[in-house]
């Protein structure tokens, strides 16, 4: 029955629904009762993921929307409040990888991309959905961030540096919201076998890495009323929740 999907009746955001564990996540929450309203630039893919969607028994609203246009997020969080008046979930995948290369070879159009979508389209959502957020008795805010914000590898320095900027930026709304019903927490996925592993790793075996699919019943459960934890990341390779620390 509808009504014992632990989802049913939310609203969730999904950002980079139409790839990897975007498109995984989106169509797990849609089949755990959410209404997900799917953001990716391209629309021909998001009305693939709505026709997946929907052939599931789900619903789905399509916005095809660049993350770097902030206006364009102000907007949206502007017609989630004209048709619901809150929002349960964001799941915030979006994200770019960049050049792989010396720091003092990185173009700056390509260092300027990789934060604009990777961290400031992030601060953007807060900004407009924070509100929306606030409404709902269980607020849920993911974040995807990668084990290289905290390993620092030679050569990942745009994808690193944004990564570790977006946890602090997660981090601190975690900090702002903990009087609320609002719970934060990041996710670092691991090596996956998507678009972008191959684009970063393109001599290793695929099929030697988890499918982005796994990882979707992880991320439903924490979008979930009864996940509680706030502050925390979720490994997902060691099923572990792990606090942050101050240096020592």
């Amino acid at each position: 029955m509808t009504d014992q999907k632990p989802l049913a009746g939310r609203i969730a955001v999904v950002t980079g629904a139409t790839r990897g564990i975007g498109y995984f996540a989106a169509k797990a929450m849609a089949e755990a009762g959410a209404h997900v309203v799917a953001v990716a630039r391209t629309q021909g893919a998001l009305e693939e993921l709505d026709d997946e969607i929907r052939s599931a028994g789900g619903a789905a609203t399509l916005v095809p929307l660049d993350l770097t246009d902030g206006p364009g997020i102000d907007r949206l969080g502007g017609a989630i409040n004209e048709r619901w008046g809150r929002l349960d979930i964001l799941l915030a995948n979006a994200g770019i990888l960049g050049t792989l290369s010396p720091l003092g070879h990185v173009q700056a159009k390509d260092w300027d991309k990789v934060m604009a979508i990777n961290v400031t389209a992030n601060w953007r959502l807060i900004r407009s959905l924070d509100p929306l957020l606030k409404r709902s008795e269980s607020g849920r805010a993911i974040f995807i961030s990668s084990g290289v914000a905290h390993s620092l590898k030679p050569f990942w320095g745009p994808y690193a540096v944004s990564k570790a900027a977006l946890e602090a930026l997660a981090r601190t709304y975690a900090h702002e919201t903990q009087k609320s019903p609002i719970k934060v927490v990041m996710v670092d996925p691991g090596a996956m076998r998507t678009a972008m592993r191959a684009q970063a790793m393109p001599g290793e075996d695929p099929e030697t890495l988890p499918h982005p699919s796994e990882i979707a019943p992880d991320l439903v459960k924490l979008a979930a009323p009864d996940f509680e934890r706030s502050d925390v990341l979720f490994d997902f390779r060691s099923k572990a929740f792990q606090d942050f620390h101050a240096p020592a």
